[in-house]
């Protein structure tokens, strides 16, 4: 099923933790209607604009898939309001900047990126049409704790 013209729903709901510990993360309707606003307002303007294929790390996570990968009841994966993405060939911190500045949005978070490093991490992004607060933070380790700083660290 096609949410928009480059992303399916299959891609938005893969999860190697549910595969492997045999959970469901099908969608229920709230949850669809989420991830269709998601590619929409975030991914496809994303892949319009870098004309390469975004990637998808993780997006929808059911909450026993959440809870398998250790997150928060409150993530806003769980609602199907937030995906985990990458650019092959684009720096992360790059991918983050350009939504920062050019989509609303809820939340974006620079992953454990690592300066110099361009492929380093990941980029954390939500959308929740009531709450489009565009939080911008990093997340790091610091002492083995994940940490996370305001603004994008890179």
């Amino acid at each position: 099923m096609s949410l928009t013209q480059n992303f399916t729903l299959h891609e938005m709901t893969k999860s190697e933790t549910a595969l492997r510990l045999g959970i469901e993360n099908q969608p229920d309707e709230q949850q669809l209607a989420a991830l269709q606003t998601l590619c929409e307002k975030i991914l496809q303007p994303i892949r319009d604009y870098f004309g390469m294929g975004v990637k998808v790390n993780s997006a929808l996570r059911t909450l026993p898939v959440n809870r398998a990968v250790g997150s928060s009841d409150n993530s806003h994966h769980v609602r199907g309001m937030a995906a985990d993405i990458e650019i092959p060939s684009i720096p992360n911190a790059e991918l983050a900047e350009w939504i920062v500045e050019n989509l609303d949005f809820t939340q974006v978070i620079l992953e454990f990126y690592t300066p110099g490093t361009p492929d380093s991490g990941w980029v954390h992004v939500s959308y929740v049409p009531e709450d489009l607060r565009k939080q911008v933070l990093t997340a790091m380790k610091e002492n083995g704790k994940t940490v996370y700083k305001p603004g994008l660290i890179a």
